[in-house]
């Protein structure tokens, strides 16, 4: 309320904290950080970075292994334009139900494809859905990646139940707080 930051639950920030993660920024300076889940095209990529570079906004991208499957082109724009590019997992799989061998696999897979075909190190993850544990949080610490959640999402991935343009715009405009990281999708 009244542009407040949330309260995202002190033992989630403490998880978050401990694994030096991130999910807001400071209350401080009215900064927001846009960041994409794009685990496949759905044709809106473009026009995203078209609209973020006429405004000159940097954004993140979590990205899939599908996503450098189907759209190496667009990826190459997101790394031309200087757009930070996420790691996101190869096949978008939960995080606490997997082993670490698993996990480990998943993100240096995708790591490995990024860096050797677009010379690209990522550095940032999101866990797919939102899901973590501490234990997880930790794989990804080990791995060298900073884990980046989010302090507003926008319920843009289910395409079934989307509001017209004026009622997101509303939606998204009344939710804004210093050190907001906004999490939205390529969908």
């Amino acid at each position: 309320k009244d542009h407040e930051q949330p309260n995202l639950g002190s033992q989630n920030r403490r998880i978050i904290e401990e694994f030096d993660g991130m999910d807001m920024g400071s209350n401080k300076n009215p900064y927001i950080y846009l960041t994409f889940d794009v685990g496949y095209e759905g044709g809106f990529t473009e026009k995203i970075l078209d609209t973020l570079k006429e405004n000159q906004v940097p954004a993140a991208f979590f990205i899939t292994g599908q996503f450098i499957k189907t759209s190496p082109n667009i990826l190459q724009r997101m790394i031309d334009e200087n757009h930070i590019v996420g790691n996101h997992t190869i096949n978008h799989i939960s995080l606490p139900s997997s082993s670490e061998e698993k996990i480990t696999s998943e993100m240096m897979g995708i790591h490995k494809e990024v860096y050797e075909k677009f010379n690209y190190e990522m550095k940032y993850m999101r866990p797919p859905s939102g899901e973590y544990s501490e234990k997880s949080l930790a794989v990804v610490q080990k791995l060298g990646y900073t884990t980046v959640m989010w302090s507003f999402a926008y319920e843009d991935w289910n395409e079934k139940q989307q509001p017209d343009i004026e009622q997101a715009k509303t939606k998204i405009l009344k939710n804004l707080h210093n050190g907001e990281i906004m999490l939205l999708h390529g969908n």
